[in-house]
């Protein structure tokens, strides 16, 4: 099979949707080596997180032709061009939205839609960044030969937004990197907490700072916490949010106790996991929530939130509290801290849960919605072809 992926979020991006994009090539590729993947993307960068994708031999990189227009609208409608010239057999949206005009390259496509927030919280959202979301993400929604959701809360939500019917969509869930799987040893803990000046106990949030990350909600818990236990930060600000929280934190008499790190190397995210006494992930809401399951894979006890799908990346032995309750999280935060919880029930599951997001599994699944893809369009083809 000759396939093509939207290659802009895994060249460029380090966090989020890069993750998730370089992951879906760098499996398939590893998993299927007699595939030709190709990725289109506006510009190459010097991303390490690309290393081990660029000694893979069914890899090749493709840029806008010398002379195209913006690298945006290459992506947004010349790209097509590209892709009959290619041969390309199907092409994958990664990151929620496919060209304007995939269906004058006469090739079968798949989207990976990750959330629908700028609808489910459009508050959250700038007014001309939900409206433009909206127009290309719902246009890609309905373009799309066949649609990826990485939750049952998103598909969900793509039914809802976009009247889509389910039968098109395919639910599949991302796993994590492999490196979170892998136990650091007490030396390279160490070294970890020296190079970095971590704190010996913490609690720890991964995330960007922004509203709906809801890092207020941990500040708020803090102040009933144990005072000798900080909160470890990783993330970037978004949009000036780090200033509320830093007052918010002032107030509570709790900002002393915060450490914030941000452009932190991704090698050294499982080790700050594993360091960790608690996972916190309280977002009030979320498409799939992959730092939840970076704490399960990391063996740690897991706090997230409820009401979104991080019920469904966490299982039954990570504890869910209401994201507008700061006393839930503290008397959740309290009773592991104290062992009034049964952590080590809570781990051993844990694990076994997230073994459910094996990354073989979720490249062998998105290979049999390429499949479906190429199937469903061959006879729709067919279909407007006979008399």
């Amino acid at each position: 099979m000759n396939i093509g992926f939207d290659g802009k979020r895994a060249v460029l991006n380090m966090t989020g949707l890069g993750n998730y994009s370089r992951l879906v090539i760098e499996r398939i590729a590893e998993e299927y080596p007699r595939d030709m993947l190709n990725i289109y993307t506006p510009k190459l960068s010097d991303n390490p997180r690309l290393d081990n994708i660029r000694q893979l031999h069914n890899i090749s990189f493709h840029l806008p032709p010398q002379f195209a227009f913006h690298g945006g609208l290459w992506r947004s409608f010349g790209v097509t061009n590209n892709l009959r010239a290619d041969g390309v057999d199907i092409y994958h949206g990664l990151s929620n939205e496919l060209p304007l005009n995939i269906h004058g390259a006469h090739i079968p496509s798949v989207v990976t839609i990750h959330d629908v927030i700028y609808r489910t919280m459009p508050e959250c959202y700038k007014p001309i960044d939900r409206k433009i979301y909206d127009f290309k993400y719902g246009k890609s929604c309905l373009n799309a030969t066949r649609i990826i959701a990485v939750s049952e809360c998103t598909k969900r939500d793509i039914v809802r937004f976009y009247g889509v019917s389910e039968n098109k969509i395919d639910v599949i869930y991302q796993g994590c990197d492999e490196s979170f799987r892998k136990k650091w040893d007490t030396n390279d803990l160490k070294q970890l907490h020296e190079r970095l000046h971590l704190p010996e106990k913490y609690l720890l949030q991964v995330g960007t700072i922004e509203k709906r990350k809801n890092l207020e909600l941990t500040i708020r818990a803090l102040s009933s916490i144990d005072s000798d236990i900080p909160l470890v930060i990783i993330g970037r600000d978004h949009h000036g949010y780090l200033d509320y929280i830093t007052r918010i934190a002032k107030e509570l008499g709790v900002y002393s106790r915060l450490k914030f790190y941000k452009n932190l190397p991704f090698k050294d995210l499982p080790g700050l996991y594993q360091g960790a006494e608690i996972v916190l992930y309280p977002s009030k809401y979320e498409g799939f929530g992959i730092p939840v399951l970076e704490g399960l894979e990391s063996e740690r006890p897991v706090i997230a939130a409820t009401g979104s799908c991080l019920e469904e990346a966490g299982g039954d032995q990570t504890v869910y509290v209401n994201p507008d309750n700061p006393r839930e999280l503290t008397e959740a935060i309290n009773a592991i801290l104290t062992g009034e919880a049964d952590t080590e029930r809570m781990i051993k599951a844990g694990k076994i849960y997230a073994t459910r997001f094996d990354t073989k599994n979720m490249a062998s699944k998105i290979m049999d919605t390429y499949e479906k893809a190429i199937s469903s369009y061959s006879d729709y083809q067919g279909s407007k072809q006979r008399p």
